[in-house]
Order: C-alpha cells, then structure tokens, then sequence
C-alpha cells in the first residue's frame, strides 16, 4: 500500500458534524470513551481509512483472522457526530507519519463538512482525579467547555495524534478541542475513560451516568 484508501460502506447525511476522535494511547482513554459513546449511541459504522502510516504488523481476532491496521469511522446522524476509533498511532521513531495520517484523517473529515474536532486522550496522574482537562484551537474555545466544567490545560504539550489532529485542525481554519482525563493505569485506566465519557455526554447535551460498572 503506497497511499492512504478509505473504504466507504455507505454515505451518511450530515450538517456540519461534530468528529470525536479516539488513539490508542496513554491508560487508553481516548479508544475507550469514545466505544462506550459509539455503544451509547448506536453509532453504525460507516468507512475505514487504511494508511501506510500504520505500524508494519496486522492484529489478530480470537478467531485467528488477521486484519490491517485502521480507523473506523461510526456515524449518528441523528446527533450529527462522527465518532473515529483508531487501532493504532504510527510507530514513535517515524514523526512524518503522524502527520501524514492526521492530515488524511482532516481530509475526510473536510469532505464531510466537519465542523469541529474533539480529540480525547489521557494524561498520566499521580493520584485519581475526576477533572477532565481541556485544551482548544482558541481561548474561547477552550473557555467554552470549562465553563461545561473542564479545566483549562497549562501542562505545555499534548503528544501523539491527539495534539497533533488538534494543531493541523487549527492551521486549516477547523475549530477543536482536546479532552485529557488523568490516568494512573498508563495501560488500561476505566475510571479516566468513563470520566472522559461522562464530561463528552454532558458537555453534548447526552446526559450523564452517575456509575460505573
């Protein structure tokens, strides 16, 4: 594969989407807010995005089936929301390609007439914290979801496709946000994604759950 392919399974309608995106990375927060949101909302899957900017393996089911690396695209046009789940980021040494599968991913995006980003991601914590930290494209984007009851982001960087997405976003005229919930699992912290996915449901009008199984 020498170029970036989208495979679409069928075209939904939109007006100005939302898009929410997913990485795997720190306590996997963004992969897993973003399914328990796509569960919440019966969000069908609509297009898959392969890229040469994946690492060079192919994951395996239970079943023993291999598969290429991608990102799924689900939709609910009822709430105009495109939600992404990416099965992996680029490999670390190789920092052309983060850019590259991000700018594919704007690309899309665009053709869909996206109207706004939430990149969704962790950040590593010393002790538990419900506090959901957020960075925007602007002041007063970022002002808008602390008044949701985020808190603005002073931490100096965000790493990997989540703070790059954002970033590219910006340089293209998209307005966005980064959602960071503070991690102490840096593998695999439930608590931080459901308190990622809990402010999402809150701060797009969804309601809110006030446990977690």
């Amino acid at each position: 594969m020498e170029k970036t392919y989208i495979r679409m399974l069928y075209q939904p309608k939109f007006r100005k989407p939302i898009l929410i995106a997913g990485f795997p990375g720190i306590g996997n927060v963004g992969v897993s807010a973003t399914k328990l949101l796509i569960e919440f909302l019966d969000a069908k899957l609509f297009a898959e995005l392969y890229s040469p900017a994946f690492p060079d393996y192919t994951s395996v089911d239970p079943n023993g089936i291999c598969s290429l690396l991608k990102c799924s695209f689900f939709e609910s046009s009822e709430r105009n929301i495109i939600l992404l789940i990416s099965d992996a980021q680029p490999p670390i040494e190789d920092i052309p390609s983060y850019y590259e599968l991000c700018g594919d991913i704007l690309d899309f995006a665009g053709s869909l007439d996206c109207g706004f980003i939430v990149a969704v991601d962790g950040i590593p914590a010393t002790h538990t914290q419900d506090v959901i930290y957020v960075a925007g494209t602007s002041a007063n984007v970022a002002l808008d979801y602390a008044l949701a009851g985020a808190e603005v982001y002073t931490g100096g960087r965000i790493i990997g496709m989540s703070g790059i997405l954002l970033g590219l976003a910006k340089m293209r005229g998209i307005r966005g946000i980064c959602l960071l919930s503070p991690v102490i699992d840096l593998v695999f912290d439930q608590k931080a994604a459901f308190n990622a996915y809990r402010f999402l449901r809150r701060a797009l009008g969804l309601g809110i759950e006030k446990t977690i199984e």
